[in-house]
């Protein structure tokens, strides 16, 4: 193993993808360095720890669980966790216009608590639909059309048009087919419709309902890795921004700059796994991606009760209410807030450096209270604690014109012969979790292996489907 220890991997990133990575390294016998903007591990698979009057609460960047359908990383996290990784249940809805109803949305759950037009307007829908093929996945449509050529209009405008937009920060009609492909778990209203035929079992792919959680937050699992990865020997530099990549002539990286306690530093390498987003490697390496990212902004707050619903999360469809999604952190585990009391994250969508973002906390704090009052949530309940934390890098903008974008960035990128991309920033992709740890797997795989498995991993898991399906969690 000799030879091998003296090859250097940088690595960009202390994520899933990053970790995972630097794991298959060690193991493999490689020198792994891996840098971090952050103060902590985990990316924005993080969770942070609040200390409060009556407590510690835990709130995780985003509603993260873990599902997969890879045995061998099952097993992996099995492992490492132990006792402290539980089972827990999944319960969604959606809350629009004073109305709950179950998520993923459900035939009779909607007749029951529907109002009339909307009904009448999907009922219509549906017998339009009975009489045309069944549409085709095809990169070219917009979320819009996506979703209208299968839930029909009426399903459209009251479920997903609000939402989307202000989630996306943009008009669905240029949003790509692409997002819905893999995140609608119901594929047309005829389909909707054959679940309620007596003796028919419906082909539809459901939702995972049972998951995997870590007992202290989803990111005691990357904490966890991360000590394991020190103890073999991987040096994790947090608090380190990379700032700079140095190329020799034959466009290969020869050290990666970054920014530590205040000095510009180098960092020596042999091959480099990056998981920072793609747009900002092309940037460091003079390429404009035009690549965007849409932000996420986090409102955690205590409260003096001790359930606020029954719910994971709730789906907020009504676009005059702030964030899009209302989640209850002890739904996942009892250990996220004090005995007989709970907490509630609300995730924002934003711009960075747009109002949102840069609103003051207690004007911030002040403005959801009134938009939980709004869904039966008493201001009241809500200690005056509170703090907030963001995500620049949350989602992907997958826009009508990204895939043509991502292409140049890939191709640029590809000419660097000791640069792997991966995970979900850095391939530019809505992928989960375990998704993110598999592409991590890949990358040290392609340097351990020495094949190039580079478009391999850009296109990893890329199949039109419900990407929550099947797992064997």
């Amino acid at each position: 193993m000799s030879h091998l220890e003296k090859k250097h991997i940088a690595v960009l990133g202390a994520g899933p993808a990053g970790l995972m990575a630097a794991w298959e390294l060690v193991e493999a016998g490689y020198q792994v360095t891996i840098l971090d903007r952050d103060d902590h591990v985990g990316g924005m698979c993080a969770t942070q720890t609040f200390k409060g009057e009556h407590g510690e609460y835990r709130f995780d960047f985003g509603g993260h669980r873990f599902i997969t359908k890879n045995p061998k990383l099952l097993s992996f996290v099995d492992e490492l966790m132990g006792d402290d990784l539980l089972f827990a249940q999944r319960k969604s809805v959606i809350r629009y216009r004073g109305r709950i109803y179950q998520y993923p949305l459900a035939l009779v759950d909607l007749i029951k608590n529907a109002p009339l037009p909307l009904l009448v307007g999907g009922a219509i829908d549906l017998g339009k639909q009975l009489f045309k093929p069944k549409p085709q996945d095809q990169s070219s449509v917009s979320f819009a059309q996506w979703i209208e050529s299968r839930f029909g209009t009426t399903l459209y405008k009251n479920f997903f048009e609000g939402y989307t937009a202000k989630l996306w920060g943009i008009d669905p009609a240029t949003l790509s087919g692409d997002w819905a492909s893999q995140r609608i778990s119901l594929m047309d209203l005829k389909d909707v419709a054959r679940r309620l035929l007596p003796g028919r079992r419906s082909s539809v792919r459901t939702y995972a309902r049972q998951y995997r959680y870590p007992k202290l937050g989803f990111g005691q699992l990357y904490t966890r890795l991360a000590e394991e990865l020190e103890k073999k020997g991987v040096e994790i530099v947090l608090n380190s921004d990379v700032c700079g990549v140095k190329v020799n002539s034959d466009n290969h990286i020869e050290a990666i700059e970054y920014q530590h306690d205040g000095e510009v530093k180098t960092l020596a390498c042999d091959q480099v796994i990056s998981t920072l987003p793609l747009s900002l490697m092309c940037k460091l390496t003079g390429f404009d991606s035009e690549l965007t990212f849409r932000s996420l902004r986090f409102l955690n707050m205590p409260m003096e009760v001790e359930n606020v619903s029954d719910n994971t999360w709730q789906y907020l469809s009504d676009p005059e209410i702030l964030g899009t999604r209302l989640q209850e952190p002890k739904r996942r585990s009892s250990f996220m807030s004090p005995e007989g009391r709970t907490s509630v994250m609300i995730e924002i969508p934003c711009d960075k450096g747009d109002d949102v973002w840069n609103m003051q906390g207690d004007q911030l704090q002040q403005r959801v209270l009134k938009d939980l009052e709004t869904l039966g949530v008493d201001p009241k309940h809500a200690t005056k604690e509170y703090f907030t934390s963001y995500t620049e890098h949350a989602y992907p903008l997958m826009d009508m014109t990204y895939q043509a974008k991502r292409e140049k960035a890939i191709t640029h990128l590809s000419q660097f012969d000791n640069l792997i991309m991966t995970g979900r920033q850095g391939t530019f992709r809505y992928i989960f979790t375990d998704t993110a740890m598999e592409m991590g797997m890949m990358a040290a795989e392609s340097i351990i292996d020495g094949v190039d498995r580079r478009r391999e991993i850009f296109d990893f898991r890329n199949e039109k489907t419900v990407i929550e399906v099947q797992s064997v969690a």
